[in-house]
This record gives structure tokens, C-alpha cells and sequence, in this order.
């Protein structure tokens, strides 16, 4: 790539992020600005602390009403699923104890609109490919550079919950997740977790299941309104969604510390429906974090 298409594509960035973003509250374009310093000091004391940073009113007023209109009419082509899962999406294994994490079930329904199925221009796909914004996510959680998820279906989707819908109990396959609320629901649907319930080499199966069986002493809730931006550390923190009155709309963008990072053949196919020859490819590799799922 030239310089010259460089500098075009920083400026086309900087338009997006001037007419999407709160730049008030958020300053992304001037990444030397005390402001911005202060900002992202903000969001890695959030981090720290639970693994979890809200941004509240990140998207602009004047294009909240425009993303829950794109989002909304985006929702009908998602794939629904309907399963018994464990928080982990792994089979069964009966050489643990009936009353074990992994053999602990629960109904899983609802819906996710696919990466390829998302327009170019639309406004979520514009923010997830922006590269001033990547590099801001990444300066929050201190990386020197992250990575869009490489994954062709599931780097950036719409999570579909009509009402009477479950998103129960799990841990994320990649250790964390940017998360934009596109349409809040009339009721409920707020977000719950479990903070830093496991580490790598640390299934913490004991609290797990205490979580599972009903204590919830240690879970946090947080209140999503349309327009607004969670970034959330996901594989170490179990969470799922409350119930809701109402259809919850939230786009996730998925992006990694490492490039080429692609969602695991069975998550996919049970989430999304189909698969790829690249999730059929990246089977072969395995994580090295020592963890189920």
C-alpha cells in the first residue's frame, strides 16, 4: 500500500469516527490529547478491577435511532439455534460427576445474523474495521495491536433475542469481546457475570458450579442502552443474558491478540448453522491456555 492510500484511509476513518462516535466523551481522534489519556485510563481501571468496561452513549445521539433500524432489519436473516449446552459448548463427559460443570446443561435459543450477511457499509461494519478504533480498544486493554477475528461467519454478528429467548451460562472461545447495543429491550436483558471466575491453567470448577446451582453473591449486572459500547473479557468470565420483555439487539465485533483467530467447528455449527474449510483447517490447532471450550 502507497503512502498516499495510507493517509486516504486514515482520513476516511477519522470521517467515520466524526460522524458515529461520541467524540466528546471519547476522544479517538486525538490519541495525544490528555483526554484521551485520561479516557482510556478510565477503561483499564474498569478492566482490572472485573474484566468489564461500559461506554455509556459511545455511538452518537443523532445515529442511535439509525443503528437500531439497521440492526432491526438485519435481525430476520439469523440462524436460530435451540440446544442443551454446557457452559464450556463441549460435549458431555460422563467421567465426571453428574452434578459437574461440564455435564451442566441448560437451554440455549436464540439467534445470530452472520458476518457475511452484514453490508460493507453499513455503520457496524464501518466501526469494526475502522483502524483508529481498533487501535483504541487495544490501548484500552494495554496490547500493542489487535486483530479483526479472522473467523468468515462470526467476527462480527447481531445477537437476536426475541422475547421467551436464552443466552445461559458460558465462557467466550476468544478472551475478549467489544459489544454494541443496538436495540435495548422494553425490559430486562441485562448482562450478568461472574468476573475473572477462571484463569489460564484454572478451571475453578468449584464456583462454577456454586453459580450454576443458584449463588449469586458474586455476579455483577450491567444495564445496556442502545448506543452503547462493553468491552468485556469473556473467556475468564462466565456470563449469560437475563430474561427480557421484548427483542435485545447487540452487535458483537470480535477481534484477537493474535491473527487468524477462528471460532471452534462445533460452536459454529450449532450457533451459525454452516461452516467453512477455515474453521474445518483451524481445527487442527489447538489453544494452549489449558481450558475447556
Amino acid at each position: 500500500m502507497s503512502h498516499k492510500d495510507v493517509v486516504v484511509d486514515q482520513a476516511r476513518d477519522v470521517d467515520t469516527l466524526s460522524e458515529l462516535i461520541n467524540l466528546d466523551s471519547y476522544p479517538l481522534h486525538e490519541p495525544d490529547s490528555t483526554a484521551y489519556r485520561e479516557c482510556v485510563a478510565r477503561i483499564r481501571t474498569q478492566l482490572a478491577e472485573d474484566g468489564c468496561a461500559h461506554f455509556a452513549k459511545f455511538i452518537r445521539s443523532d445515529k442511535v435511532e439509525q443503528l437500531r433500524i439497521e440492526s432491526e432489519a438485519l435481525a430476520p436473516q439469523a440462524h436460530y439455534h435451540s440446544n442443551q449446552v454446557n457452559p464450556y459448548a463441549t460435549e458431555d463427559d460422563a467421567s465426571y460427576p453428574e452434578d459437574h460443570p461440564v455435564r451442566r446443561f441448560q437451554s440455549f435459543s436464540n439467534g445470530f445474523v452472520a458476518k457475511d450477511l452484514i453490508g460493507e457499509e453499513s455503520l457496524v461494519q464501518r466501526l469494526y474495521r475502522n483502524k483508529i478504533f481498533q487501535t483504541f480498544i487495544a490501548d484500552c486493554l494495554e496490547e500493542n495491536k489487535i486483530y479483526e477475528y479472522a473467523d468468515p461467519i462470526a467476527g462480527l454478528v447481531i445477537n437476536v433475542m426475541p422475547e421467551n429467548t436464552t443466552l445461559p451460562w458460558h465462557f467466550d472461545t476468544n478472551e475478549f469481546i467489544v459489544s454494541l447495543m443496538t436495540r435495548r429491550p422494553e425490559q430486562g436483558g441485562d448482562f450478568e457475570y461472574c468476573p475473572n471466575i477462571r484463569t489460564p491453567g484454572n478451571e475453578n470448577f468449584e464456583e462454577v458450579k456454586e453459580v450454576l446451582d443458584g449463588d449469586h453473591r458474586k455476579v455483577k449486572s450491567l444495564t445496556l442502552n442502545t448506543g452503547d459500547l462493553q468491552l468485556f473479557k469473556g473467556r475468564y468470565s462466565m456470563h449469560r443474558v437475563a430474561p427480557a420483555k421484548g427483542q435485545r439487539l447487540c452487535t458483537l465485533l470480535g477481534y484477537a491478540k493474535e491473527p487468524g483467530m477462528i471460532g471452534r467447528v462445533k460452536r459454529t455449527k450449532d450457533v451459525y448453522g454452516r461452516v467453512t474449510q477455515a474453521h474445518i483447517d483451524a481445527e487442527k490447532d489447538r489453544r494452549n491456555d489449558e481450558l475447556v471450550g
